[in-house]
C-alpha cells in the first residue's frame, strides 16, 4: 500500500512547497527506467575504447538530463525536488549498465 505522506520544503522566498511521497517515488522510478534504458542503448552503440567511451556516457547522461528537463517544462519543480539530484541520482548504477553492455557487445564484435 502506497504511503500518502506529504513532504514539505521552504523556498528562499519563504513559500512552503508540498510534495506527495507517492508521486516522488513514481517520478524517480520513471527516471531510473529511462536512465537504465539510455545506459544500455548508449553502451551498445558506443564502440569507443578508453576515455572516449566514458566521455560518450557523460554526453548521453547530459542529453538525457536536458530531455527530462525539456519534457517537464518550465515548471520542473512540480515533478522533481531538485535539478541536481535529477542529474546525479543513479549516475553510478547507469555507468555500470553502460560498461556491461559496452564490453559485452565490444567483445562480440572484436573476436580475436
Amino acid at each position: 500500500m502506497a504511503s500518502t505522506r506529504v513532504k514539505t520544503r521552504e523556498t528562499k522566498s519563504g513559500e512552503i512547497i508540498a510534495y506527495s511521497d507517492a508521486a516522488i517515488r513514481n517520478n524517480a522510478s520513471a527516471v531510473e527506467y529511462c536512465r537504465t534504458s539510455m545506459a544500455a542503448l548508449s553502451g551498445s552503440t558506443a564502440g569507443l575504447t578508453g576515455i572516449l567511451g566514458f566521455l560518450f556516457y557523460l554526453l548521453a547522461v547530459l542529453c538525457l538530463w536536458q530531455m527530462l528537463l525539456l519534457k517537464s517544462g518550465s515548471n520542473w519543480q512540480k515533478y522533481f525536488i531538485s535539478r541536481k539530484s535529477l542529474l546525479t541520482h543513479g549516475f553510478l548504477s547507469g555507468l555500470c549498465t553502460y560498461v556491461l553492455f559496452w564490453t559485452f557487445l565490444y567483445g562480440m564484435v572484436h573476436v580475436y
